[in-house]
């Protein structure tokens, strides 16, 4: 969204409002400095525990207590994990252009206040296309994301879309 876009250009420092490849922490990203992403994925973080399941057609979301922590959105994240488009148009037309992780919605389920929570989403109120679903710990605002986890909704192939005419 536009208001994610702003908070990221604020965030890392950007001139220009635009979307990432990948953000580590809300404070790195791939295209500033590659080595700096290597560092922070590969260093340790006491994170938020969060836990997602898939059972009866429900996605369940657990998060565990974490005394002292900030008050923070519980967002779930439906996406779609490959789809390779037909381009219809332009400079690459005729071409196939192959896609990943792509975000399907972003859903805010409630506010984390440390304490041990659950949420229950019927599958059936996702995108029927979204393959996964993350969720996202994050403080109010767009700080650093303080918890995440990650769940298959079903198998997937690959997603396959026709050119645009």
């Amino acid at each position: 969204s536009a208001e994610r876009q702003n908070v990221y250009a604020r965030n890392l420092h950007r001139s220009s409002v635009y979307t990432p490849q990948l953000v580590v922490d809300g404070q790195v990203d791939s295209l500033r400095d590659p080595q700096a992403v290597a560092r922070a994925l590969s260093e340790h973080r006491d994170g938020v525990p969060v836990t997602v399941t898939v059972r009866a057609a429900q996605v369940r979301v657990e998060l565990g207590a974490h005394p002292g922590a900030p008050n923070s959105d519980v967002v779930l994240v439906p996406y779609l994990r490959h789809a390779v488009s037909a381009i219809g148009r332009g400079e690459n037309a005729g071409r196939n252009l192959e896609e990943f992780n792509i975000v399907r919605g972003i859903r805010t389920l409630g506010t984390w206040k440390g304490e041990v929570l659950g949420f229950d989403v019927p599958v059936s109120a996702l995108p029927p296309d979204a393959t996964d679903v993350a969720v996202l710990v994050q403080p109010h605002r767009q700080a650093p994301i303080i918890g995440a986890a990650a769940h298959a909704l079903r198998s997937s192939g690959v997603t396959v879309r026709a050119a645009q005419p």
